[in-house]
């Protein structure tokens, strides 16, 4: 008994701490939401109108009785908005219906409208003191007045239309009380400021739509569906492991509190050194969707936690990784917006609309060539030679193109290549032959290794896809490894460190093999018509309240 009164004292007294938002040891600041903002009455006020009128608030869901069978309203407009004429009702349709309160109406009262909502649909329910049954004037009009707009309830009834067609449940039972909702939707006002919204995302879910989600979930699909169609096998790497790797970026760190002792353990920046593992243990075709995670800022095109498509295809070559992206995402786009014509977001707010046709074959951009052209001063250098960053650098310095330091030359050229190349990508384009320095993971074109077997896909001026001809020469592998520690050394901290174990996995054999990695989270923003990625989140992440 002592220990269970003990237990409920500091159960109350943590529920009196999270109320306050009082700061607890090791665990972050709880951040402001609307409800906590709203000192209004209305929970209070809600809760002794239930208790006056016998209302029990949560029951148990218990499901209908057969002869009021649950009927979703995208179920009902489907079969039957063509099928009933106006003014019809029909008492052999007993149904069910339940959602969420969208709007509430008292047209008298004795009679209400709500529109209720499911999974993105509205139904009308018609409530008549006339039709329902076992419910004097007094208790029909408290308890209808007792249900608010946001509430989650059920209703039961037969279906019909009313004589402005527009079909309905026609109410034969009081409207049962599933959930209130203790604070008011912002339905009419909106919700638009974004840190409100994203702090708040089952609100702003609720008032502004789940569009770009649901389309996420078509795209991820989609994916599957196309590589598991050629015989892809999906598989599942490492997320938290004592090696970093596959990508330039900084990785989060921790610690295990057992198993590893004092080891930092790495949250992944990208699963691809695994991924061709199994490409050596025989899997030829392996792929993997998931997360991956960064330790770089957010803004439009980026976010700490995203999603990639990485795949891995043995005995393939750049052709065939070019030939597939444009099948998918030409696909793709037909499959989510009905056309390879995607109509979304210019690339920033000061641009409006754009139409990306992913029907036409996809342009292509030959990256060193550009460059030149732009740059004839580049000619006088060796831009895969790390002597040549002062230089370089200096080219930089006289455009006025800014690159922060430390300056590499992987660093200095990608600059070059968003300054100069990137921004001419609104259609889709392939970047290819990029300087073999940039690259590397990546087979060389020519035996000077002057160009990488690679491309990049940029579409409305942001890279979607990455991939190459993996290299897979043990002893080049190592040399590249080197040149990379070189600019870690030199204070690139987003550079991975040298990779032994890689390496030697590498002289077991890995067949000729073609990489390719998508970010997901872009294509959808693409797709669903948004410019920032955080719509494409369901929780993104966000910076604690500055108050």
């Amino acid at each position: 008994m002592i220990r269970q009164c003990h237990h409920r004292l500091v159960a109350v007294a943590a529920v009196a701490r999270a109320q306050q938002q009082l700061p607890i040891q090791g665990v972050a600041r709880a951040m402001s939401t609307i409800a906590s903002a709203d000192k209004r009455p209305i929970k209070a006020q809600r809760e002794q109108t239930f208790a006056k009128l016998g209302l029990q608030p949560y029951p148990r869901y218990r499901p209908p009785s057969p002869d009021h069978p649950v009927s979703s309203p995208a179920q009902i407009h489907a079969q039957w908005d063509d099928q009933l004429e106006a003014g019809v009702k029909r008492p052999d349709l007993q149904l069910s219906v339940q959602g969420r309160i969208r709007s509430r109406r008292e047209a008298s009262k004795k009679l209400f409208f709500y529109d209720i909502e499911q999974d993105g649909r509205t139904i009308q329910v018609v409530v008549s003191q006339q039709r329902v049954v076992g419910c004097d004037s007094d208790e029909f009009l408290s308890h209808n007045r007792a249900l608010l707009t946001g509430d989650i309830i059920r209703a039961f009834g037969h279906l019909g239309k009313t004589n402005t067609g527009e079909i309905s449940v026609f109410a034969t039972q009081r409207i049962e009380l599933l959930a209130p909702c203790l604070h008011t939707v912002p339905s009419r006002s909106g919700l638009v400021d974004t840190q409100k919204r994203f702090r708040n995302r089952y609100l702003d879910l609720l008032v502004n739509g789940s569009n770009a989600l649901r389309v996420r979930a078509r795209v991820l699909r989609y994916i599957r569906e196309f590589l598991e169609a050629r015989k892809f096998v999906e598989v599942e790497t490492p997320i938290l492991s004592p090696n970093v790797g596959g990508a330039s970026a900084r990785p989060f760190v921790t610690q295990s509190a057992a198993a590893f002792g004092d080891t930092p353990l790495f949250l992944r920046v990208a699963p691809e050194l695994y991924l061709k593992q199994l490409v050596i243990g025989g899997v030829d075709r392996v792929y993997e969707l998931g997360r991956q995670f960064r330790n770089e800022g957010i803004d439009a095109d980026h976010n700490p936690e995203f999603t990639t498509c990485e795949f891995y295809m043995a005995y393939a070559t750049l052709d065939d990784l070019i030939a597939a992206t444009e099948d998918m995402l030409r696909g793709m786009a037909q499959e989510i917006n009905g056309s390879p014509v995607v109509r979304t977001a210019g690339s920033d707010a000061d641009v409006g609309p754009v139409d990306i046709d992913f029907g036409s074959p996809f342009a292509r951009i030959d990256v060193t060539e550009a460059l030149y052209s732009s740059l004839p001063e580049l000619k006088a250098l060796d831009i895969n030679d790390p002597c040549s960053v002062p230089q370089l650098a200096a080219i930089l310095a006289a455009r006025h193109i800014a690159c922060p330091l430390p300056h590499t030359m992987p660093r200095l050229l990608d600059r070059l290549i968003g300054h100069y190349i990137e921004p001419l990508c609104t259609q889709p384009t392939f970047l290819l032959n990029h300087p073999a320095i940039m690259s590397p993971l990546a087979k060389s074109n020519d035996a000077a290794n002057t160009t990488a077997a690679r491309f990049e896909l940029f579409v409305n001026g942001k890279e979607l896809v990455n991939a190459y001809e993996e290299l897979n020469d043990p002893r080049e592998q190592r040399q590249r490894f080197a040149l990379q520690a070189a600019d870690r050394e030199a204070g690139d901290m987003e550079v991975p460190p040298f990779d032994s174990e890689f390496c030697d996995a590498l002289e077991f054999a890995l067949p000729p093999t073609a990489g390719w990695g998508m970010g997901v989270d872009r294509v959808i923003a693409l797709l669903a018509g948004v410019r920032h990625l955080r719509e494409t989140i369901a929780f993104p992440i966000m910076r604690p309240d500055s108050k």
